[in-house]
């Protein structure tokens, strides 16, 4: 069994691990409940099959991510995750992130700052219908 209702969500940062899930939740989104999924403990939990998992939104400081949909920005350098799955456009974009605690050392060597002030979180979370946010 699953549910009518989707559960929206909206992931802060658009790098490896938001790479990594968003393939994972397209390229099981057929399984079965009986079948045995690698690193999933439940293709069903309280009535939600993991194709009741609908990207909402994203929130990443890369001036090469944000603006692009979460299908795009997934696979944009400098993302090296392993391919595994061909996302379709899911209509659900990356948006101007926080900044304030700085790029770091290292990072800031990799990438460039998306120009402009911080996007409206809060406003964005419920326009997109949001009901979770993974960090």
């Amino acid at each position: 069994m699953t549910s009518t209702k989707k559960v929206r969500v909206a992931v802060i940062g658009a790098g490896n691990c938001a790479s990594s899930l968003v393939q994972g939740v397209h390229y099981y989104q057929k399984a079965r409940a009986e079948d045995f999924v690698p690193g999933l403990m439940h293709v069903n939990l309280g009535g939600y099959h993991i194709s009741d998992i609908e990207f909402s939104a994203a929130f990443d400081i890369d001036k090469n991510k944000v603006g692009k949909d979460i299908s795009e920005a997934i696979y944009t350098a400098p993302n090296n995750t392993y391919r595994f799955a061909d996302v379709p456009t899911l209509n659900a974009r990356v948006y101007r992130g926080m900044s304030h605690d700085g790029l770091g050392k290292y990072l800031s060597r990799i990438i460039t700052k998306a120009p402009g002030q911080t996007d409206d979180i809060v406003r964005i979370l419920k326009d997109t219908g949001t009901d979770v946010v993974v960090n």
